[in-house]
């Protein structure tokens, strides 16, 4: 399990878009969004460096 702390993210779109752009990349991906934490997990076989760069092409900042 990989836990990033993101900036930026406040609504269910924020979720679904995060959401989405790991799973294109790992569809098997195990992803959970907690907006009040400002923290996304993922469990994936993608490296930690991927997941944060998918994240922030979506707009957000990986902290």
């Amino acid at each position: 399990m990989q836990l990033f702390n993101v900036e930026g993210m406040t609504c269910g779109h924020c979720v679904k878009a995060v959401t989405q752009a790991i799973k294109n990349q790992d569809p098997a991906a195990e992803v959970t969004v907690d907006l009040a934490a400002k923290q996304v997990s993922v469990q994936s076989q993608l490296s930690p460096e991927v997941i944060a760069g998918l994240i922030r092409e979506e707009g957000y900042t990986v902290v």
